[in-house]
């Protein structure tokens, strides 16, 4: 299986263990900052592809777990650039993801794969960022909202999406998401510790994701909205000092530095976690009409040192939302009063 071709692009600065809050800055400075030195670009062909020819140039040349794309190859094509714009870096086709009429969550509709960039030198990534520019159709209809790519780490390739809970040793994932009205947020699945669901910036859902800053962006239909997300692993694993940071069009929109995204030293950064759809898990998210997404310029960039912030000691079993406690709490109790009633 083909890999990305890894490059050193940026000359690495020394990172503090308290970051300035940046409010606006490129893609390529974040870099720089955060001192990954690293990165990999995402090769589009020079002509449109649709097809098997489009999923093949996706699975041949972008690395994928497990050398396939696991749901709607049949929703990718490469075609000519729906929003020309003459400050664009590149001129060639973009990626179209196809939403098909009725269609909800990753098994009716979008597409969804995973990426693992390899390092040159065997080492295991720490931190990372990724960065693209998306476009929706002018007029897109929004409906509840739905699931855009992110990135995602650790051994488990099939959990931390669709309900599938972490649970510190197996994986973390951090995608965006677009919401009534083009709002946008970051969605993790990733552990809640200490009073992190207290917290005004996080939505906990007991079965789902975890919602941060949910509405700080708003994304527009009909032209290019970059984003840039940098996640920096905590480390020790026992402390909460994880950082996620979001630019959209280059200011910063997200900054969260209280997360702890693993439990296990075992748990890395893989790479691009490109999953996008409508919902959601019912027809309440459904698009009414066939629409679309398209995506440019997309680009790795990531080193091997975690975040070195400081942060709060996780306490025994504080991984867990207090909802996800209870619901293991209240069968025990259930068969308590049974045996003895």
């Amino acid at each position: 299986m083909a890999s990305l071709r890894s490059f050193s692009l940026f000359k690495p600065l020394t990172v503090l263990s308290t970051f300035p809050l940046v409010m606006s800055d490129s893609a390529g400075n974040l870099a720089s900052l955060y001192s990954l030195s690293t990165s990999t670009s995402f090769p589009f062909p020079s002509a449109t592809l649709s097809g098997a020819e489009a999923q093949s140039h996706i699975v041949s040349k972008w690395s994928l777990s497990k050398g396939r794309i696991q749901d709607g190859p049949q929703n990718i094509a490469f075609v000519n650039d729906p929003f020309p714009s003459s400050g664009a870096s590149s001129t060639g086709p973009v990626l179209q993801v196809t939403y098909r009429k009725g269609s909800y969550s990753h098994d009716t509709g979008g597409t969804q794969f995973e990426n693992l960039w390899n390092t040159t030198d065997g080492s295991a990534f720490q931190s990372m960022m990724l960065s693209y520019e998306i476009a929706f159709d002018q007029g897109f209809e929004w409906v509840k909202g739905g699931k855009l790519p992110g990135l995602r780490g650790g051994p488990n390739a099939t959990g931390c999406s669709g309900g599938n809970q972490p649970n510190g040793r197996d994986c973390f994932s951090a995608r965006l998401m677009w919401r009534k009205d083009g709002a946008g947020e970051v969605y993790g699945y990733l552990q809640a510790p200490n009073s992190l669901c207290k917290e005004k910036s996080i939505t906990c859902n007991s079965d789902f994701g975890i919602s941060i800053s949910r509405g700080s962006f708003t994304f527009a239909a009909g032209q290019w909205n970059r984003v840039t997300l940098l996640v920096q692993l905590n480390d020790p694993v026992d402390v909460a000092n994880g950082n996620l940071q979001l630019y959209f069009n280059d200011v910063q929109v997200v900054s969260q530095q209280d997360l702890q995204f693993r439990t296990s030293s075992k748990v890395n950064a893989n790479g691009l976690f490109f999953s996008t759809f409508f919902g959601g898990s019912d027809d309440s998210w459904a698009t009414p009409v066939m629409t679309h997404s398209y995506y440019r310029n997309m680009t790795l960039c990531g080193s091997s040192g975690p975040s070195t912030l400081s942060g709060e000691k996780v306490g025994s079993g504080a991984h867990m939302p207090a909802v996800h406690i209870m619901l293991l709490l209240v069968p025990l109790a259930i068969g308590f009063l049974i045996l003895y009633s």
